[in-house]
């Protein structure tokens, strides 16, 4: 289908629209439980606009780029945000934000030298799902939401999630060099 205008492109595009609000919520309102609510519905949504696309038959190459575009921006939103407001510990943000940074500029490249872009790994919807857990978690603890029972598991779901987003890194990084050495063949 070649469609811009289909329903789950429509929901990529409302997920990537939240994504400012979500920034005024956090650092200029200083509302850590909303941003916190707005991380969890933007993660929760995650799976809706793919599987409508298959469902409807209106899977499109901009809503293969949209999708995982609402899911990094978010992701990095929240980490890079969370880091500024002194909410997602430095541990789990600041390497998050390296693999975001080192992956997004090789997909960047890849896609310079004409060798396409990467597809999206199953390891790494879990990574991001796992995620999409822990950050928010971190967000309710520093609201004071029940502390006592997010922290833990935004720690244990954070490093989970880190270690397997790395794993996903190398994974990405292989296919781009494959890519590149298929191409120059």
């Amino acid at each position: 289908m070649n469609g811009v205008l289909t329903i789950p492109n429509l929901i990529s595009f409302a997920r990537l629209a939240v994504v400012p609000y979500f920034w005024y919520v956090t650092l200029v309102d200083e509302r850590i439980g909303l941003a916190a609510a707005l991380i969890f519905i933007i993660g929760s949504t995650d799976w809706i606009d793919g599987y409508l696309a298959r469902r409807l038959d209106q899977v499109t190459e901009l809503g293969k780029f949209l999708d995982p575009l609402a899911d990094r921006l978010m992701i990095a939103s929240a980490v890079l945000a969370g880091l500024i407001a002194g909410v997602v510990p430095g541990a789990i943000g600041w390497p998050l934000l390296a693999r975001e940074l080192a992956v997004g500029l090789g997909a960047l490249y890849l896609a310079a030298r004409g060798g396409g872009k990467l597809d999206v790994r199953h390891l790494g919807k879990l990574a991001t799902f796992i995620l999409y857990g822990a950050i928010p978690s971190f967000y309710l603890a520093a609201a004071g939401i029940a502390p006592a029972i997010s922290e833990p598991p935004a720690w244990i779901a954070g490093v989970t999630g880190l270690v397997l987003y790395y794993t996903v890194g190398w994974q990405y990084m292989g296919d781009i060099r494959t890519a590149l050495r298929n191409q120059s063949r």
